[in-house]
């Protein structure tokens, strides 16, 4: 009988397990890409190359559609050319540069079969151009792993446009941007177009600091047209409200963070607003907005940590991870998840509580002046039994004073037709239209003509009263609708005032 020892010194038998090419090439085209993150993961190896400048070409309305990915970066020899054609050219667990943002060594080629069947690199470096061909057709056929290698470039499209240094990423046979691949050629142009739109703002956000005016800066061309950041923390306006840089030490690296809350809508044109919150809207913009070496990775969440409210949607958190914690964060290949680390839960958890409250605030301000009693806002805000009650304001001059100027016996349907419209205001449909975009939810419209006699009838109450102009009109104005006549009311009361007066 054999002892242990025996046992494991016998030598296990083996087979051969290389996977199938056509089958695992396959495989590789369902990452789960979308077009603008195939296309980001292309810009990520042009910048960690050192590229100053990142151009898309696009041909859409030919035969045979395709697009390049253009940068002057260092460039790539034939050596490394294959080696970057390799599906997992790189080990994730190897150590990386500071500003590498590579992480498998899949992205070059995963995101270029998600959106094609052929992939063309062509590279050039010290002056020596090289090129190589992926062609899922052909890898079908054969089920080898094998590239080709291209020595007349005269019939690639793009490769007029290679610098004199960098790299040409190409993509052919696009089967999986259109419907109509091989079919409507018009129908296939309006649906890849159609697609180049929408990543254009993914390209935008994902690469701001990259694109932003610190050096070294990178700049995005789409099709000869040169597009500009979106920076989703307002930095730039004097509104938005900044915290300080704070800093968790960890053992493979600093997690910062800086905390953000955006102006109030009303304090930004429409198309600045439209910008950081496009396409879901601000209520799904709020929260997390997480970057590897300043390479944004996750845009708005609250990762599981807080609810995304309409109270909250102002407030945004910078976090910045190194490429060293890719594995704390469990950072996938397209780089567009994360998972946070449970002592990086704790402490951005604290930092939501504080965050949230100052967003509330920003949000609230112009609702708060409802309860000031130095104004005299048309609506009344009560708290009762924990709940928050909106009704007219009968003691507002103008309510009062038209009450006062009716006869006795219309006086009682009139505070009864008062108590109608506070108690019909459509609580549910005025909830629904704000959580999908308060910004959106507009007050009715009134000229001052239309106004002008509860406005006159306020004043000279309130003159009896003894108050000056200036301080009628501050009260008057602090609310709609008469705060869009300021000028109006103050030229009426100086009227009233003049005819007093006399």
């Amino acid at each position: 009988m054999k002892d242990i020892s025996d046992r494991e010194m016998t030598p296990k038998r083996q087979a051969d397990a290389t996977p199938h090419a056509a089958s695992l090439i396959e495989g590789m085209r369902d990452f789960g890409y979308t077009l603008e993150t195939a296309m980001a993961d292309i810009i990520d190896n042009a910048i960690t190359a050192g590229a100053s400048k990142v151009e898309i070409l696009a041909e859409t309305t030919g035969e045979e559609p395709w697009i390049s990915i253009i940068d002057n970066g260092s460039g790539m020899d034939e050596a490394g050319l294959i080696e970057a054609m390799r599906p997992g050219s790189k080990n994730p667990l190897n150590e990386r540069g500071d500003h590498d943002l590579g992480r498998f060594g899949l992205g070059l080629k995963s995101a270029s079969f998600s959106q094609c069947r052929q992939l063309t690199v062509i590279s050039r470096k010290d002056g020596v151009t090289s090129a190589a061909t992926w062609d899922l057709d052909r890898v079908a056929e054969t089920n080898v792993w094998t590239v080709d290698l291209e020595d007349d470039l005269s019939g690639i499209p793009a490769a007029d446009h290679l610098p004199e240094h960098g790299t040409v990423v190409l993509w052919r046979k696009l089967d999986r941007l259109s419907t109509g691949y091989r079919q409507d050629s018009a129908k296939r142009a309006a649906e890849i177009n159609k697609a180049l739109s929408g990543a254009e703002r993914h390209l935008r956000l994902c690469f701001h600091r990259y694109m932003e005016g610190t050096r070294p800066r990178t700049v995005l061309l789409l099709n000869g047209r040169k597009l500009f950041p979106i920076d989703p923390f307002a930095r730039d306006h004097k509104a938005t409200q900044t915290d300080p840089v704070e800093q968790l030490p960890l053992t493979r690296g600093i997690v910062e963070t800086q905390c953000f809350t955006l102006p109030h809508h009303k304090m930004m044109s429409q198309a600045a607003w439209d910008e950081l919150g496009e396409p879901e809207g601000h209520l799904r913009s709020q929260g997390f907005y997480i970057y590897r070496e300043k390479r944004l990775i996750i845009a708005g969440s609250w990762l599981g940590l807080a609810r995304q409210t309409e109270l909250t949607k102002l407030a945004r958190v910078r976090v910045d991870i190194p490429n060293t914690m890719d594995a704390d964060w469990k950072i996938d290949v397209r780089k567009v998840n994360a998972h946070m680390p449970p002592v990086v839960r704790e402490r951005l958890r604290r930092i939501i509580e504080r965050l949230q409250g100052t967003s509330k605030r920003t949000y609230k301000r112009r609702g708060q002046k409802l309860v000031d009693d130095r104004k005299l806002p048309f609506w009344s805000r009560i708290q009762q039994d924990g709940r928050i009650i909106y009704r007219p304001n009968v003691d507002h001059p103008s309510i009062s004073g038209f009450e006062e100027s009716l006869p006795e016996e219309f006086r009682n349907g009139f505070r009864t037709c008062l108590k109608l419209i506070g108690s019909g205001l459509p609580m549910e449909s005025l909830h629904a239209d704000m959580l999908g975009g308060a910004e959106d939810v507009f007050a009715e419209e009134a000229d001052f003509a239309s106004l002008s006699e509860g406005a006159e009838t306020a004043i000279r109450i309130l003159r009896g009263t003894g108050m000056t102009v200036s301080d009628i009109v501050a009260n008057l104005c602090s609310n709609e609708p008469l705060r869009s006549h300021k000028d109006a009311v103050r030229r009426l009361a100086d009227d009233i005032e003049q005819e007093e007066a006399r």
